[in-house]
């Protein structure tokens, strides 16, 4: 299902970049909550949430060689801590999102107030963290990493018969991903495949913050993410997170592809009035062969077209065999809407529309006519 919280939505995804301290993870979104407002966007910031006591079997806590574990186990942070950062993120007018690994932190997505929920590439056939998911009824954002086409036929099934919003990122899960790895005509399949879906993109490539923002806004994306992180307290940071000005310049991309592709892709644009004249610029008028007389039934051979068209004047687009001319018209002369006898003088916004079209067939004054008025 659609939903407008997701258009052109970005989530910048702190994961466990607080590692631990809530006073950077306040500091992370103080400052890019900076570059949202600036950037005129809605984003969302995104935590992951572990109830680490239940989500760590404990057997293997102590098992610092395995990476997941120590990972979890350095950047935990309390669920007061995570309170202070929802807070933080609401009073910065962003929107809250979460990451739950586990069945209890769905609980605490729903008593901190979160406003989505993310389902990670590696839960995409998590069934019992889905469904819990589910009773929620908040929106969802899955991503496509790592899934197969069934894997996603089912979720996008699961959440339409419920009726809860969805919408569906592609993801290549390699971090960082490369240029050419970044399949971005998966965003074309998907937005073929679930058309009642909105289909973002999830990003993980690090050289390069425009080209492939204009590329997936052109091709359709409308949710947007990438990891974010700061340069401090002597963290090194990850070559697939962005720095506050890297997602500067995403922002900003963002909007000169909104400026590159302009309206609707739904409807047929309707051309500006400086396209329109200028159209008209280009346009013949029809200009009488001979000197034709009031009364005169026009026929292809009374006339000829050329260019400039003239203000006041028929042009090839309305000139129709058998008008009847009401006064005469010299040769060579335009033959003006006004002399004729047909439904161009009588519709007021036809004939507004002829008679501004078009060059001044007197120049000169005109152009008198404008010194004077300055």
């Amino acid at each position: 299902m659609r939903a407008s919280i997701f258009d052109n939505l970005f989530v910048l995804e702190m994961a466990n970049n607080h590692w631990g301290d809530v006073n950077r993870g306040l500091k992370i979104i103080a400052d890019y909550a900076k570059v949202v407002r600036y950037n005129n966007v809605r984003a969302a910031m995104k935590f992951q949430f572990r109830d680490v006591d239940s989500f760590i079997h404990k057997d293997f806590r102590s098992r610092t060689d395995i990476r997941y574990i120590k990972k979890t186990l350095d950047t935990q942070l309390s669920w007061a801590d995570y309170q202070k950062m929802v807070s933080a993120v609401r009073n910065s007018s962003m929107i809250s999102m979460a990451t739950p690994f586990d069945e209890a932190s769905v609980d605490k997505c729903v008593e901190l107030g979160i406003q989505i929920i993310k389902i990670a590439s590696s839960d995409i056939k998590d069934w019992f963290l889905i469904e819990k998911i589910a009773t929620t009824k908040k929106p969802v954002i899955i991503s496509t990493g790592g899934s197969s086409l069934r894997d996603l036929d089912d979720l996008v099934s699961f959440f339409a018969k419920r009726n809860i919003p969805l919408a569906i990122n592609h993801c290549v899960s390699i971090y960082p991903s490369e240029d050419h790895e970044l399949e971005m005509n998966q965003i074309d399949f998907l937005k073929a495949r679930y058309p009642d879906n909105v289909v973002g993109f999830s990003s993980h490539e690090y050289h390069d913050w425009h080209n492939s923002m204009l590329v997936a806004y052109a091709k359709g994306a409308r949710t947007f993410e990438r990891h974010i992180d700061i340069d401090a307290d002597g963290i090194p940071v990850s070559p697939y997170c962005s720095l506050p000005e890297q997602v500067d310049t995403w922002f900003k991309a963002f909007h000169k592809a909104e400026e590159l592709c302009g309206g609707s892709a739904a409807t047929k644009r309707v051309p500006p009035e400086k396209e329109v004249r200028y159209l008209d610029g280009l346009v013949r008028g029809v200009y009488a062969k001979r000197d034709l007389p009031a009364g005169h039934i026009l026929s292809d051979d009374d006339v000829y077209l050329a260019i400039p068209l003239q203000k006041g004047q028929i042009s090839c687009r309305e000139m129709m065999k058998g008008e009847v001319l009401i006064g005469a018209v010299t040769k060579d002369a335009a033959l003006n809407f006004k002399n004729i006898d047909s439904p161009y003088g009588a519709n007021s916004t036809l004939a507004k529309m002829i008679e501004q079209r078009g060059i001044d067939p007197q120049p000169e004054a005109a152009a008198n006519n404008v010194t004077r008025l300055g």
